[in-house]
């Protein structure tokens, strides 16, 4: 309100932004109609932009109101300068409500004169982009979920209409108020539902347990289907895919933007790669409001996200209406396959969490999956089956998964990093010759059972016990991407260093991140990481000093960000000249170390330092305080010298910039 009558004369544009159902609209005209506005300006105006506007629409509507009479248009009249025209030397407010482009408001703002009369435009968008583009002097204006008592308020605000609520009624008001989640359009919904009910407690609980169902009406099925019509069609499986996840899950996003890429819902441009691709449009979903974000890395990247419950059962909804994702239930009887060309996936509704020890949900159940027909139908199938299981449903607890695993001909993902599958486990992944993403825990690995997966991307490999392997085979799998087998020490026998020399020309172009719990280097020659050329993401662990630097050439290096470097036994560290084994790439914006002698001038771009077991080390040099764009220090296990060290490079940037901008982490 202050902002719109302040003492600023020049024109603003305030925005207010935030995901479908939040209340943007009902928020700007409780204000558009608050008497102290409605006194403050010479002209006010509301029209509703929409995501099909017309331009000579919308100009005619908005003159009309300025004017305050109807009259007629010619078809050659100017209308955007007889708007301009009448509203020059007035103090006027404009709302466009529920506006989708940056187009839009171009197409428009030339018609609204700044002037010096405190002139100002207040718009309503659920796309964040179009909010901070609209930005003048006053920031968005974010709109937050309600807290649960918030929502108890509106609740009853709705239901009694100012009489008190029942005390028989309040609990049960407390559970619904707390199923809706914090969005207003969800509490206003429910709230029509239960109006109309008996006041008795136990038909409110009942609407409290089914609140997901009530609460996707018509109406709210509206608000989210014009999101989910405005997005290209790659976006529209995106987040239809991640309506599969239970509810409430916080989902990784390094993860769902892998499953994307092996899915296929997201494909590489010529200016970018697909994990560039990926992530844009997991930030093209957050700034269209319909995906949130649940936490944050230190760099600002999104580490986490979340889909609001009504987003998510609309995407169930959509799922089974386009055919997109069968789902379907360990056991059900009445099943059969609707389409040949959709995705299957065996999907464990949250309600079903708790029978799922019963044998008759084991997964070696599926009836879809047992008859020859349904088999032949799925070996003919265009498209991938997918398997989601719920985080606390362990699938294979009292089944045998080999049997179902044979029958998965096409399946793309293959995500079983909880339980260890037996050790059979080759024999059932030969035939998943089209898998792109594989985590599994097994006791045995070695790449040769894996090695004709040729359009394998990802590849994480668990395990309860540290071993060995041979990665001789990995060269054939030219499309890896990520590698984290961090229990298995990757040892080249000598028959295979041959592919270590300069006349080789063996690489894997496509390896961005390297994981492994000991890769063998006291053999290693110069020309070793050529073969990886394209690493962004290593872990590293040293347990012999090299017979060449560790990385000998700058320019092999320059997409480093990240090294995770393990220096053991730390006995060798005291030998003369060890610190020029250890020169580290200049790009490196995340190291995790436990020993190095360097100065700042060696990271410039560092922003997240990890210190472990630095019982060895003493401080971090007072210079690092001097790297702009560090914000993290993290030390385990650490010497108290090493701790203050770190405190006092805080003090000092706080000092010299007047920002709280690196937090330390001090883990005993």
């Amino acid at each position: 309100m202050k902002k719109l009558t302040g003492t600023t004369k020049e024109l603003d544009v305030l925005s207010i932004f935030g995901m479908p159902g939040l209340g943007k609209t009902t928020l700007a005209r409780k204000v558009y109609n608050s008497p102290s506005i409605v006194n403050h300006f010479d002209v006010k105006v509301w029209c509703v932009v929409s995501q099909a506007y017309n331009r000579t629409t919308l100009l005619v509507e908005i003159f009309k109101q300025a004017i305050n009479k109807e009259c007629k248009i010619k078809e050659n009249d100017n209308v955007a300068d007889m708007l301009r025209k009448i509203l020059i030397g007035k103090r006027y407010l404009i709302v466009l409500d529920d506006i989708w482009e940056v187009e839009a408001w171009e197409d428009l703002r030339l018609c609204f004169p700044r002037g010096e009369k405190g002139c100002r435009v207040m718009v309503t968008t659920r796309i964040e982009q179009v909010a901070k583009h609209l930005q003048h002097r006053s920031d968005p204006y974010t709109l937050r979920f309600l807290t649960k008592e918030e929502s108890w308020v509106l609740l009853q605000k709705k239901v009694f209409r100012g009489e008190n609520c029942p005390s028989n009624l309040v609990e049960a008001g407390l559970q619904i108020s707390k199923h809706c989640k914090g969005l207003p359009l969800v509490v206003v919904l429910i709230a029509g539902i239960i109006a109309k009910m008996g006041r008795e407690a136990s038909l409110w609980l009942e609407v409290a347990n089914d609140l997901s169902s009530l609460a996707l009406g018509e109406q709210s099925m509206k608000v989210i289907q014009s999101s989910y019509d405005h997005l290209e069609n790659h976006l529209k499986h995106c987040v239809l895919y991640m309506g599969l996840f239970p509810e409430d899950h916080k989902i990784a996003v390094d993860d769902l933007l892998k499953f994307w890429m092996a899915e296929e819902f997201v494909l590489n441009s010529e200016t970018e790669n697909m994990e560039e691709a990926s992530r844009n449009c997991l930030n093209d979903l957050v700034n269209r409001s319909l995906v949130m974000v649940s936490t944050k890395k230190i760099n600002g990247d999104i580490e986490r996200c979340i889909l609001h419950d009504v987003v998510r059962e609309f995407c169930l909804r959509k799922l089974k209406e386009e055919k997109f994702m069968q789902l379907t239930v360990p056991s059900s009887p009445y099943q059969h396959l609707c389409s040949m060309n959709s995705r299957l996936c065996v999907y464990i509704h949250d309600d079903l969490v708790k029978q799922l020890d019963h044998c008759e949900y084991q997964f070696d159940k599926i009836t879809l999956l047992e008859s020859k027909e349904s088999t032949k139908c799925f070996g003919e199938c265009s498209r991938s089956l997918q398997f989601i299981a719920h985080p606390n449903f362990n699938p294979w607890k009292k089944s045998n998964p080999l049997p179902l695993l044979v029958k998965l001909k096409l399946v793309r993902v293959l995500h079983f990093p909880y339980e260890e599958l037996p050790s059979s486990w080759p024999i059932a992944v030969q035939s998943l010759t089209d898998l792109r993403y594989l985590e599994i825990s097994v006791e045995e690995f070695d790449f040769k059972w894996i090695s004709h997966l040729l359009d394998l991307q990802t590849l994480v490999v668990c395990s309860s016990k540290f071993r060995r392997t041979s990665p001789a085979t990995i060269w054939k799998m030219k499309k890896l991407r990520h590698v984290n087998v961090k229990k298995f020490s990757l040892v080249w026998d000598d028959n295979d260093k041959a592919i270590f020399e300069e006349s080789s020309t063996t690489m894997l172009a496509n390896l961005k991140t390297l994981h492994s719990h000991h890769i063998c280097v006291d053999d290693m020659n110069p020309r070793f990481w050529w073969r990886f050329a394209n690493l962004e993401e290593l872990s590293l662990r040293v347990e012999a000093l090299p017979s060449c630097p560790l990385f000998p050439s700058v320019e092999v290096h320059t997409r480093l960000q990240s090294l995770n470097l393990v220096i053991s036994p730390r006995e060798f560290l005291g030998s003369v000249g060890w610190e020029s084994y250890f020169v580290f790439p200049s790009n490196l914006r995340h190291l995790r170390i436990g020993e190095w002698k360097a100065s700042e001038e060696c990271f410039p771009v560092l922003e997240e330092l990890s210190i472990r077991t630095g019982y060895y080390y003493k401080e971090i040099p007072p210079s690092f305080a001097d790297i702009p764009t560090l914000r993290l220090i993290k030390l385990s296990d650490y010497m108290d010298s090493l701790g203050v060290s770190a405190m006092n490079i805080k003090k000092e940037i706080e000092e010299n910039t007047g920002c709280d901008s690196l937090q330390v982490l001090l883990l005993s």
